[in-house]
């Protein structure tokens, strides 16, 4: 494995399906596959089409073009032998061959919605489109096996008895359907332009996926096969394929193949990208890097069915969409891009969901209630908030959500879920729920908080304390418009002013001058924690600050020297006795490690806007090319991975595109030049 390029590539629908794989084509983790579908989106996601393996015959002669890991240890075959290159825009494209021939395959993910996040609800199409080209001295036929499961794509499939795969084949086209006693799977349909197919209904056992090994997760995986085509291709001709999810809205048939399809396909996208990444404050768009970014930023902006609106998926291709995660994106994703009424549907999305004065955390599938276990969601949607407001001027929503911005601050005032509070004595928010983790921190190993940070987080404060600075301003303002109760909005504004007053001398208390930083946390018995963590760089970074500037440079200094790296800030300064220096083994061994010194990438933005602040006339410490240079060349080719080991070299980990790390990159690279 360590001969083969299993750096990986990355293709998305704007509904939560996608396709993912690697540069060697051989298939590493259980999340590979070329049609995972997200049958409820962005839930539900299922894996369809794991790949179509290739051979090649000219002459009487084949050629294996696949590779797979098997769990006898075995490689086979070697077609990665073959490879010649490999690129990734516009989209993924491989190439084989030898002497006298060559043979590209294009892999196409269509846009599976309407062309903006505020449009009503789309008619959904989790489509994939395939198209191979045959370059060579003479013809030749190529054998495709279509491989195909039926399963949550956390989840490996086991040939069973009970499983079977019901087939329907028309001369160009065929429909699977998994089957159960008492279970019935997703039918969907494969279609191509040209080729002859054979059904033999054979099983492939014992695939193997050496990135779940090195995880401590379940590697093996058996797949099925329902039968073979064989396409004779002259020099120059192409043979296109669609894989297509059936439903209500999409029947059999609904998306006619030709030809061209593939270049129509092709060409429609990138009018869609070349729309998103078409705004007016910016640099020109003739940086590949900038496109790179852009594009790698849409890839998280999908639509919830549940909500009926707009989300954004914290990573792929494990993760869900995240509130945390959404409105700390959401600045790079969308405001930056002045991509104004996606941004307001991402805040109505959560905003519209308060309750007991929480944001939610995350949205389940429809029916069902969503998961309000983040103490600091809220107070990110009050932040973002204001920076749409101010960077948009839009005031008419601000008439429309300053009743859930007081639902919030009461929510907090009279206490909520999870003993969270503001503390009377003080005017601290604090909390104290055992065997939880509700800040961004939030790893739990057998019921047991990692990192637990009960009490008086530090950045917490500083979100509430920039919270009711929002909030004065707002109620002042709505105070001045007519039709408001200017009696209410000014007993308001007065009581957000005495609190944030009260706040700002309370936020004193995280001061440790032995250090010269700021206290993690004020644990519930009102003791200090001096963990040094990017927390406090956090605290610094908001649209209001309550720290005077000798506290935020010697902060800044710290950070600098114990924290900051060329990919990020570390969670946990390396001195700490609990400092972890790999991210690696096990769940629990992960799990243990996951804020205990790893790099986290989205961490650099609030270090550079705490810079810009308390540094306005420094350059910034660190040289951006060693993140640029991942998101082209390391990890999953055109993004950001979640996390860095804290220890050089500093290797990628983690889920391999990662929201919050891209947006942080586009808000700072692209939106401070």
């Amino acid at each position: 494995m360590e001969n083969l390029d299993t750096r990986e590539w990355l293709l998305t629908n704007g509904l939560g399906s996608f396709a993912n794989g690697t540069v060697c084509d051989a298939h590493t983790r259980t999340y590979h596959g070329w049609l995972i579908a997200a049958l409820e989106p962005p839930g539900q996601r299922t894996l369809l089409l794991a790949r179509m393996d290739a051979a090649i015959e000219i002459a009487g002669q084949s050629c294996d073009l696949g590779i797979n890991f098997w769990q006898s240890g075995a490689i086979a075959p070697e077609g990665y032998r073959l490879l010649k290159s490999f690129q990734i825009d516009p989209v993924p494209t491989w190439v084989w061959g030898q002497t006298h021939w060559r043979l590209s395959r294009q892999l196409l993910m269509p846009y599976g919605w309407g062309a903006h996040p505020a449009e009503s609800a789309p008619q959904f199409s989790h489509r994939l489109l395939v198209q191979y080209q045959y370059q060579g001295e003479r013809p030749a036929i190529l054998h495709l096996r279509p491989l195909v499961a039926d399963r949550i794509f956390h989840y490996q499939q086991q040939a069973e008895a009970d499983l079977q795969f019901i087939q329907w084949h028309q001369p160009k086209s065929l429909v699977i359907q998994a089957k159960r006693s008492q279970w019935t799977g997703t039918a969907w349909q494969l279609d191509w332009t040209r080729g002859d197919y054979e059904p033999d209904g054979i099983w492939y056992w014992g695939y193997r996926y050496p990135e779940e090994t090195q995880r401590g997760l379940a590697d093996r995986e058996d797949l099925y096969s329902p039968g073979y085509l064989k396409i004779g291709l002259a020099p120059g001709e192409t043979v296109t394929l669609q894989a297509y999810v059936h439903s209500a809205e999409i029947p059999q048939n609904y998306f006619p193949l030709s030809d061209q399809t593939f270049e129509q396909a092709l060409a429609s996208e990138q009018t869609r990208l070349a729309q998103v990444t078409a705004f007016e404050k910016k640099i020109s768009m003739s940086g590949e890097l900038e496109r790179q970014l852009l594009k790698a930023g849409d890839q998280f902006i999908v639509y919830r069915s549940s909500t009926q609106g707009p989300t954004v998926i914290a990573g792929y291709p494990w993760f869900n969409d995240w509130g945390r995660d959404t409105l700390i994106a959401l600045p790079g994703l969308t405001l930056t891009t002045q991509r104004w009424e996606l941004a307001k549907g991402l805040l109505r999305t959560f905003g519209q969901h308060c309750e007991q004065g929480l944001i939610p955390n995350a949205f389940p599938d429809a029916g069902a209630k969503p998961f309000y276990n983040s103490l600091d969601a809220a107070l990110w949607w009050i932040e973002t908030l204001g920076l749409y407001l101010e960077a948009s001027q839009d005031w008419t929503f601000l008439t429309e959500q300053y009743p859930i911005v007081w639902r919030i601050y009461k929510g907090l005032m009279v206490g909520t879920l999870y003993h969270v509070r503001v503390d009377a004595f003080d005017g601290l928010v604090t909390w104290d729920a055992p065997h939880l983790a509700l800040t961004w921190m939030d790893a739990v190993v057998a019921e047991d908080p990692v990192t637990p940070r009960r009490g008086k987080p530090v950045e917490i404060n500083a979100l509430w304390y920039s919270a009711l600075c929002w909030a004065q301003q707002w109620a002042e303002r709505l105070q001045q418009e007519p039709d408001t109760d200017r009696v209410m909005l000014g007993n308001q504004a007065r009581r957000f002013a005495t609190q944030k007053d009260q706040v700002a001398t309370s936020l004193q208390k995280y001061w440790n001058a032995t250090a010269g930083y700021l206290y993690d946390t004020i644990l519930p018995d009102d003791y200090p924690d001096a963990t040094i963590r990017p927390n406090a760089v956090i605290a610094l970074s908001l649209s209001h600050c309550g720290f005077p500037a000798a506290m935020g440079q010697s902060v800044l200094q710290v950070a600098c020297d114990r924290l900051l790296t060329p990919y990020g800030l570390r969670s946990l300064d390396p001195a700490d006795p609990h400092y972890i220096s790999r991210y690696q083994g096990g769940i629990w061994q992960r799990d243990r490690a996951y804020h205990q010194g790893t790099v986290w990438p989205w961490l650099l933005g609030p270090f550079i806007r705490a810079w810009q602040r308390f540094y306005p006339d420094r350059p910034l410490p660190f040289d951006w090319q060693p993140l640029l240079k991942h998101l082209e060349q390391q990890g999953c080719l055109g993004s950001i991975s979640e996390m860095f080991d804290g220890n050089v070299p500093h290797l990628p980990k983690g889920a391999i595109a990662q929201a919050w790390s891209v947006a942080e990159v586009i808000r700072h690279w692209i939106g401070d030049r």
